[in-house]
């Protein structure tokens, strides 16, 4: 479904990604790990042409990415995005935060005027079940909490009827109990439709408790491909560059990827003892 080769993407003289290569298939649910700053969302960006390579080939299901207005246009009704901090319009309701999902397939004057077919409704409506907010429609979105916003940008997703799912940190401002049920729904979208998730983590129990595949990336680069049950201590070490016992003690009230990934690793250590 998504086959990347030698993509680069530089920022002056910074290198953000320097020659990825990687496959993702038809409805795998994959979680792509690494600290703050290795170029996960970087990667995400590139794969939408949010942002445009400087060198490589990315292919969506069979066809190249290009930038051209054309092209972004089928390239963003085929691909669905799901942002760190929820990017709904806070004013609307939530079931026209959904319905926003359903523009690209408008034609143009429909979509400026927000007159949307019964057919789009029910479709708004038939994801707001998915991810149980069916109840919460009428709702303006500045009323919900941050669990239930999130919610709604995966509805607005499904609303598309995408591919492809590219998940930027999506739990990275939940809590435990709120960004499971988040990664439940992406993943039963991913098994119940067929659809590809692509999902950026920094937390390593839910990368290895969703991921179907986890991907490490760490300053640009690939540093590991594989199942949950090789993530190794040696594999952390490689994802997260200088982590150690250290870490452990740092401020857990502001825990940074590193922070997030010393308990994981410790409870390697003595699984590997």
């Amino acid at each position: 479904m998504i086959k990347i080769r030698g993509l680069t993407k530089r920022y002056g003289a910074f290198d953000a990604l320097k020659g990825i290569d990687l496959d993702v298939k038809q409805g795998e649910f994959l979680v792509v790990l690494g600290p703050s700053g290795a170029g996960k969302s970087t990667l995400l960006r590139c794969i939408n042409r949010l942002a445009d390579p400087t060198s490589g080939d990315i292919h969506i299901d069979g066809k190249l990415a290009r930038s051209d207005a054309a092209s972004l246009r089928r390239l963003r009704c085929q691909v669905a995005m799901i942002f760190q901090h929820y990017n709904v319009v806070p004013r609307l309701s939530v079931q026209k935060n959904v319905l926003t999902g359903r523009l690209g397939a408008m034609p143009s004057v429909l979509s400026w005027l927000q007159l949307f077919p019964r057919k789009d409704v029910e479709i708004a409506l038939e994801c707001l079940r998915r991810v149980e907010l069916e109840d919460k429609a009428e709702l303006r979105t500045d009323t919900l909490s941050g669990g239930q916003k999130q919610r709604v940008g995966i509805a607005r997703a499904l609303a598309q009827q995408p591919k492809i799912i590219l998940a930027d940190e999506p739990v990275a401002s939940l809590d435990p109990k709120t960004s499971r049920t988040v990664l439940n729904y992406l993943r039963q979208a991913s098994r119940e439709l067929g659809i590809t998730v692509v999902c950026n983590l920094h937390q390593i129990d839910y990368a290895k408790e969703f991921g179907e595949r986890i991907v490490g990336v760490s300053a640009g680069q690939i540093v590991f491909e594989g199942g949950p049950d090789q993530l190794t201590g040696d594999v952390l070490h490689r994802i997260y560059p200088g982590l150690d016992e250290n870490d452990a003690r740092c401020n857990a009230a502001a825990p940074t990827a590193a922070t997030a990934a010393a308990p994981v690793l410790r409870q390697l250590q003595l699984e590997e003892a």
